[in-house]
């Protein structure tokens, strides 16, 4: 009799389980010779390789640091070689000097509300990330477009809070990092 109960039991757990989980699922398959294997795609992860909990922080924080300035920089790279065509085409050297200046108030009108709330270390990432999307350093950007003066002038600025404009971007050594993040964004990982 106890059987015949533990029997009726297990039948009843199995048969509402069997009807609770609804529809099946069609997937798509792959058909190797006489095998039916299930192609599902998975999400793609992002695989960190640090030591201790302080790595896995630095990496977040630094995530979250390049996803919000690099926005800025690929439109830095946009606006620049717009620019660089606008100048190509007018051979006067003063109406460049007006169109610069008229472009970086408009600029300034547009962006300084964004850019002043960046953070120090935020700053640091997008002049680097400046450098990786145009090719040329912050500092040689302003030095061509505004001039020499202004370049040093800005330079010494930046060095007084301990910034560099002339810092290059180093994809394969310390800013391997910051290259990781940016290719994942690129690839829609992020």
């Amino acid at each position: 009799m106890k059987r015949i109960v533990l029997l009726a039991i297990v039948f009843i757990a199995v048969s509402t389980k069997a009807f609770t989980q609804g529809t099946p699922h069609l997937l798509p398959v792959y058909i190797d010779g006489k095998d039916t294997l299930p192609y599902i795609v998975l999400p793609n992860y992002i695989c960190i390789e640090a030591k201790n909990k302080r790595e896995v922080v630095r990496f977040s924080r630094l995530l979250y640091n390049v996803r919000k300035v690099y926005p800025y920089a690929r439109l830095s790279a946009v606006k620049l070689k717009e620019y660089d065509d606008m100048l190509a085409q007018i051979p006067n050297v003063n109406e460049q000097k007006r169109l610069m200046k008229e472009a970086e108030k408009q600029l300034r009108k547009q962006f300084s509300k964004d850019i002043e709330n960046l953070t120090f270390s935020q700053g640091i990432i997008l002049l680097k990330l400046v450098d990786r999307e145009t090719g040329r350093t912050t500092y040689k950007i302003v030095d061509e477009l505004r001039g020499s003066l202004r370049a040093f002038f800005y330079q010494s600025i930046a060095r007084m809070f301990g910034m560099n404009l002339k810092s290059q971007y180093d994809p394969n050594g310390k800013d391997k990092d910051i290259e990781k993040i940016v290719r994942m964004i690129e690839c829609g990982d992020i």
